[in-house]
């Protein structure tokens, strides 16, 4: 028995992995996919801590069977039933926290989004702070900035549907009008993965939607090594044009927090205004026959129509069910010393 090369590394964001790693944690999902139950002692006896500072249908179902299939146990933790300190309450710094749940756990996974923090960025140097003191691994489970594990699940979905080889294929992340204001996580994290695997990107969003500049920057430099492109537009139509996969979410403006506030329904009632922002069968006959992928859950009748959402070339399902097979391949190489 050993360890892989990636026992104890962070999952914050897929920028700071080498493409290689990505890979290898996509062909062990793939392998694991195949034979689901053929690890099944990997991290026996073993807890995996998930704090999760905002609820979750998915996220915490895949990781809780992902641990049940490799043998060990994923513990639910709510950070508002723990004494932890924060900027207004008294408790346990993260530092000590961290320190003593290394002693406990192999592993400790965070979610944290845009309506628990009090600005943009909180919830990424929350993870990052307990990645710094924690002596095991530490996973982005979502926060406010990236969501790595649904990158992870989208890639291995284009891989499956489109092939292993996605330099030059066209995906188009386009904004839809919605009443979620969702985060930007799961869009900057899908902009930093298709670029480092060579995908041309077309990013569609009405004035006023801009993303993280700094994401934007880093997408172009991602582009430029594979010889792909990055572009942007306002326009509601032109994105879809020769486009080979489709991914239509609403996300909140650079507006959203407001002294320390999330301004939620200022922001659902300006995004309701942009009623053409929306994914329907008339803009999929613009495209090649793309495939429609969404991180769920969907906002149907607002970021798609039914009929996309629920049609054939909607791969929506098959990506959900790969968050299981991503993260049961994530936690195997970075907790399990069974190699």
């Amino acid at each position: 028995m050993g360890k892989s090369n990636l026992f104890g590394k962070d999952l914050i964001c897929t920028q700071e992995w080498s493409l290689d790693e990505l890979i290898q944690v996509l062909e062990l999902a793939e392998e694991m996919k195949r034979n689901r139950f053929k690890y099944s002692s990997f991290l026996k006896n073993k807890t995996f801590f998930m704090f999760f500072y905002n609820p979750s249908v998915r996220t915490r179902q895949s990781f809780e069977c992902a641990m049940t299939e490799l043998g060990g146990h994923a513990q639910f933790l709510e950070p508002k039933t723990m004494r932890l300190k924060t900027a207004t309450t008294a408790g346990e710094t993260i530092e000590d926290a961290a320190k003593v749940m290394s002693r406990y756990a192999c592993g400790i996974g965070i979610r944290i989004l845009e309506d628990k923090v009090t600005r943009y960025g909180e919830g990424d140097e929350l993870i990052r702070e307990y990645a710094r003191w924690a002596d095991v691994p530490v996973i982005s489970m979502a926060h406010d900035k990236f969501h790595p594990c649904q990158g992870l699940a989208d890639i291995m979905g284009l891989r499956k549907h489109l092939g292993k080889d996605l330099r030059r294929k066209k995906i188009l992340l386009t904004w839809g009008h919605g009443a979620l204001a969702r985060s930007w996580s799961s869009l900057q994290e899908s902009l930093l993965i298709c670029s480092r695997f060579g995908m041309n990107i077309t990013l569609a969003y009405p004035k006023g939607y801009d993303l993280d500049s700094e994401v934007i920057e880093l997408t172009r430099n991602n582009c430029d090594e594979n010889g792909s492109y990055l572009e942007t537009t306002n326009d509601h139509l032109e994105g879809y044009r020769g486009t080979d996969v489709v991914y239509s979410r609403n996300w909140m403006s650079p507006n959203a927090y407001k002294d320390g506030a999330f301004l939620k329904e200022e922001e659902i009632r300006k995004a309701m205004e942009h009623k053409k922002w929306i994914c329907d069968s008339e803009k999929m006959k613009l495209t090649n026959d793309a495939i429609f992928i969404h991180p769920m859950p969907v906002d149907r009748g607002h970021e798609v129509t039914d009929e996309v959402a629920s049609g054939k070339r909607s791969i929506i399902y098959d990506i959900a069910e790969n968050r299981l097979h991503v993260q049961k391949a994530l936690i195997a190489l970075l907790m399990s010393d069974c190699w």
